[in-house]
């Protein structure tokens, strides 16, 4: 399937379910979320995609199903590295399953991270699977599948079915809101650049609110990652407008 066959196809499924979605909009349980992160670096899923970037999000939801927009858009490179992306989702007891389109393209993607095939440009499709075990042990895990994309293919042209496994638990220390996470692949990936079994990402993460005046807090997040497979690693600070 071309991308820009893929591209029509997937901002019509995304403009029917807004025209679905939209009818709800006014009701009282809809619960609408805007906001934006600042961060120093963009890293994904252990691979550094960006420079200092600015990150804003949008989501709608009722009755556990979801809609949102998700954007990162890279000031501080000549390239001016963008990434829009759209996903639907439902969660239920736990259990999550989402859809996200994920667009790489448009200016500056020539080259948005390493990918031994043909560059990560274009449209990609992603499927999740997640559950998140009862508060008494909120480990969660995650299951990612990218299904469509043209760095998606082995050298053979066959589909690699590019796969990340998360686990991540969080937890509190002094006050401040922690979590641990790691994510692998479980086989050769053609968009990770791993040709099997590979960690690609251990985290270790900490935010809390600093409190500026009596009626405003500004959300301040960190983050170590390394990636054990290019035996790379990050601190990544951000600051959250939400």
């Amino acid at each position: 399937m071309k991308i820009s066959s893929l591209r029509k196809k997937v901002c019509l499924v995304i403009t029917f379910l807004s025209l679905l979605f939209a009818p709800f909009l006014n009701a009282q349980s809809v619960d609408i979320n805007f906001g934006a992160d600042l961060v120093s670096s963009y890293v994904w899923r252990g691979y550094k995609n960006a420079g200092a970037s600015f990150q804003p999000a949008l989501s709608a939801s009722i009755s556990g199903f979801s809609l949102g927009a998700w954007a990162s858009t890279d000031f501080t490179s000549k390239e001016g590295k963008k990434e829009v992306d759209f996903t639907a989702a439902y969660n239920n007891s736990g259990f999550k399953l989402a859809v996200t389109d994920y667009w790489w393209d448009g200016e500056g993607q020539e080259r948005y991270f390493s990918n031994p095939l043909e560059g990560n440009n274009g449209h990609y499709l992603e499927t999740t699977l997640g559950y998140t075990l009862p508060e008494t042990f909120p480990l969660s895990i995650t299951w990612n599948t990218f299904v469509l994309g043209k760095g998606n293919k082995k050298e053979n042209g066959k589909n690699s079915y590019s796969t990340f496994i998360e686990l991540a638990y969080p937890f509190s220390v002094s006050g401040v809101d922690m979590g641990i996470s790691t994510g692998f692949t479980p086989w050769e990936s053609a968009v990770y650049g791993t040709d099997g079994f590979k960690f690609t990402s251990i985290a270790l993460n900490a935010s809390k609110s600093i409190k500026v005046t009596d009626s405003f807090s500004l959300p301040i997040f960190g983050n170590i990652i390394c990636n054990p497979n290019l035996e790379d690693i990050h601190f990544v600070f951000g600051i959250s407008f939400k």
